[in-house]
């Protein structure tokens, strides 16, 4: 932005939106009228560069990326835009002349509910840092109503509620009825004079929700385009009139079904349906949308690959290759070849995961009676790709009765990419072996990023500040200028500067969400902090497990020398994963009883606040000491929260898994806690008969801690048992074989924050060398070895 508006310029504009879009006087206001005020006076700020920046990609000609996501985990919006926009200092005078509180206008703000974990919150980066390098961009998504779930515990387990973000208004969208598609489901395929025309049984119609995203300085906003499902008849009268009452509701039912839930339990076939369902509606709805915004300005659809870069953000939006196809054949009368080239030049894949369950499968059946076109095309496609490569049957697309997502996304994507070094190398290894040496070259790495504007600047202002004094301000925009405080990192002042942060911020924590929790959090242990979706392989057990340990041990010797800690949890189970949600009651259990023990309590407390979102990690991550990346080697694709914990200089306790390698070789192997097995070391440990017993019984530590369950020290043990006997007998991601090893890296975490220069060092060493996981450098990285675009001025 060319002018920034004074403070007294926003309390006008501030009063005229209370007045004019909230109806409201001054007088009878609420915070929640304040809010949306100041909400409304942001967005028109945005708005200016946002249709000058849609103007521009169009006149110019200039190629678009379009990013594809089932989520976007956004979070809050308000603050964040008017960090970007440069006016956090009008802001606060405006706030001041009005004598209103900004923390409390900034609270009331809820969570957009659009996401689950790292998967939407780097999609949420990705979209920050292509309007931050001015790069014409799209990002599509589904408008959920209740998103995934509300998380609440009752007597420690965890119980689901739907999430209510939209029961108030969204200030931050555009509603485009114009932008409008049908979608069809079902029916049926016939051939009309050599061409097949796919006859829908049911449909509904994709209608545009668009949120700007601005970029830092203001500048340059790009587009989050997020599908709502509105049924084609709103109601059948003659049904409803015929006594048929519910079945004249059914195209609603249909429609609101589709965009209510993320990830709906697919534990039956109508819940497998149902989300095959919302990944083709998402993914058909954009695709029309790509292509009548490039035949409103392009003749030949042969120029597509030229004009358009389509990311698939993991294996959810797989259907576009067809999808595509479909639109091309279809409804632009193209051979297949030439749709095939077409489609395969402008798509491309981003792996995330390599677990097997999270590799998406349908059943020919299930896809044949959904998606019936796109079944025949899936398998001309797979038998296109036999006949080019020769290849042997089991690399199919279609085997065993199954449509395997993954495959279908590399067979039909130009670019695949890893996440990390590791996981990429691990790709071309393990699930996609095959492929890669029948397609050498076509996979390549782009490790994640973050925003430091969200992450560093918004979420810590307390080290911001320090920065900003020491290094200058520039490193909000270019994050490698980080390294301008490493000279400083021997300095005593510096390093007294860092702390007095880093302890501000755990006062906050302390004095808010723990002290709200019962949780008595001395400011000056060690904050340790796992924050992840509860899963097995992120192994929240083996955290719980070494502080059931601890607790023995400093029980058994009260009058040691022992270094107190918070361990603090946050997270969501899959409604149906009952493993997980387990873990989270034994560890609900477990802070029930150290918490409330004399004897210790001192020196050992957990939290586990519930609802975990973008708003509590931006309190927590400032505020930890200590970044638990436990994952069992190998299983980890990345990890986002590692590098944002790292660049608020939080020390990293972890594997080597994901980007924990890259973060340790940047910051240092000095300054990283490393222990665990290696992910070649993984697969040798867990084919040995009877791992997981040898290993408990020769651990007393870890022996103790399973029989103190067992034994009902924490609760009831019965609902334990199914866990314990996984554990003793199974242990899948090697709990027992690490836990040795992960109990002694704690003990050096403790010698190390005795010595609080050392520490100190460590944490300025993690803070200056984090500028390579800005998703800025991520974003450049896909711009030139992906999408083959430049950013702009």
């Amino acid at each position: 932005m060319t002018q920034l508006p004074s403070a007294e310029t926003l309390r006008d504009q501030i009063l005229y939106h209370l007045t004019h879009t909230q109806g409201r006087g001054e007088e009878f206001a609420t915070t929640f009228d304040w809010r949306l005020a100041v909400s409304y006076t942001i967005r028109d700020l945005i708005v200016t560069p946002w249709m000058a920046a849609l103007r521009g990609a169009r006149d110019q000609g200039r190629k678009r990326v379009y990013y594809l996501s089932m989520e976007f985990l956004i979070g809050r919006i308000l603050e964040d835009a008017i960090i970007n926009l440069g006016l956090n200092d009008s802001m606060d005078g405006a706030l001041d002349l009005l004598g209103l509180n900004k923390q409390q206008i900034l609270d009331d703000e809820p969570d957009a509910a659009l996401g689950n974990g790292g998967l939407g919150r780097l999609a949420a980066c990705f979209m920050e840092s292509l309007s931050s390098l001015s790069v014409p961009a799209f990002g599509y998504g589904i408008r959920y109503e209740h998103g995934l779930f509300r998380q609440r515990f009752e007597a420690g387990q965890q119980v689901e509620t739907p999430e209510d973000w939209l029961n108030q208004p969204h200030p931050w969208e555009f509603v485009r009825l114009d932008y409008s598609y049908a979608i069809g489901f079902k029916g049926h395929v016939e051939q009309v004079d050599g061409r097949a025309v796919w006859h829908p049984g049911e449909s509904v119609i994709a209608r545009a929700y668009d949120t700007p995203v601005i970029g830092w300085q203001g500048d340059w906003a790009n587009t989050l385009r997020l599908w709502g499902a509105h049924p084609t008849t709103l109601f059948d009268l003659h049904r409803f009139n015929a006594g048929d009452h519910t079945a004249a509701a059914e195209p609603e039912a249909l429609a609101r079904t589709i965009s209510r839930v993320l990830y709906p339990d697919d534990g039956t076939e109508s819940g497998k349906e149902l989300r095959l369902k919302q990944e083709y509606f998402l993914t058909a709805a954009a695709l029309q949308d790509i292509l009548r915004r490039f035949l409103s300005e392009h003749d030949d659809l042969r120029q597509l690959p030229d004009k358009v870069a389509i990311q698939l953000n993991d294996t959810h939006p797989a259907i576009a290759g067809p999808e595509l196809i479909r639109l091309l054949m279809d409804d632009h009368g193209m051979d297949f070849p030439t749709a095939r080239d077409i489609a395969r030049g402008t798509l491309n894949y981003t792996n995330h995961t390599l677990l097997p369950e999270a590799l998406e499968r349908w059943s020919t059946w299930l896809m044949g009676r959904v998606l019936p076109r796109h079944m025949q095309i899936i398998q001309m496609i797979d038998d296109d790709h036999r006949l080019q490569t020769r290849r042997p049957d089991h690399l199919g697309i279609v085997h065993h009765d199954e449509v395997r997502m993954g495959e279908l996304a590399f067979v039909m994507a130009g670019r695949v990419n890893g996440v990390s070094a590791l996981h990429t190398d691990l790709v071309k290894s393990t699930v996609f072996a095959d492929l890669n040496r029948l397609h050498p070259g076509r996979i390549v790495n782009q490790t994640n990023g973050v925003t430091p504007r969200r992450w560093l600047r918004m979420s810590n202002p307390a080290l911001s500040a320090v920065l900003d004094d020491v290094i200058g301000t520039g490193w909000t925009g270019d994050l490698d200028q980080l390294r301008g405080l490493e000279p400083h990192a021997e300095d005593p002042a510096l390093l007294a500067r860092l702390r007095a942060a880093k302890r501000a911020n755990k006062v906050w924590l302390s004095d808010g969400l723990l002290a709200g929790l019962g949780v008595r959090a001395d400011p000056d242990a060690i904050f340790d902090v796992q924050v992840k979706r509860i899963h097995e392989y992120k192994r929240q057990l083996l955290n719980i497990l070494e502080a059931i340990a601890l607790w023995r041990r400093i029980h058994d010797d009260p009058n040691g020398d022992w270094v107190p800690r918070v361990k603090i949890f946050g997270g969501k189970a899959a409604p149906g994963y009952w493993l997980a949600k387990t873990v989270i009651h034994l560890i609900n259990d477990v802070a029930a009883t150290i918490n409330t023990d004399p004897v210790t309590r001192d020196f050992l407390q957990i939290a586990y606040p519930p609802n975990y979102n973008v708003s509590m990690a931006e309190d927590l991550i400032p505020a930890a000491d200590l970044s638990e990346q436990i994952s069992t080697a190998g299983k980890e694709a990345s990890g986002t929260g590692n590098m944002k914990f790292t660049m608020n200089g939080a020390l990293t306790i972890g594997t080597l898994d994901g980007a924990n390698v890259e973060i340790r070789d940047h910051v240092g192997p000095e300054n990283f806690f490393l222990f665990g097995l290696t992910a070649d070391k993984v697969d040798q440990a867990r084919a040995r008969p009877g791992h997981a017993r040898a290993a408990i019984e020769a651990s007393d530590d870890l022996s103790a801690a399973l029989h103190m369950i067992a034994e009902g020290r924490f609760g009831r043990p019965e609902p334990y048992f199914a866990l314990l006997d996984r554990t003793w007998n199974d242990d899948p991601f090697l709990v027992a074989s690490d836990f040795d090893d992960y109990f002694a890296a704690q003990r050096q975490v403790d010698a190390a924050y005795r010595d609080p220069a050392r520490w100190d060092r460590m944490a300025a060493l993690n803070i200056a060398r984090s500028g390579f996981f800005s998703s800025d450098r991520t974003i450049r990285g896909y711009l030139r070895d992906i999408w083959k675009l430049e950013p702009g001025a």
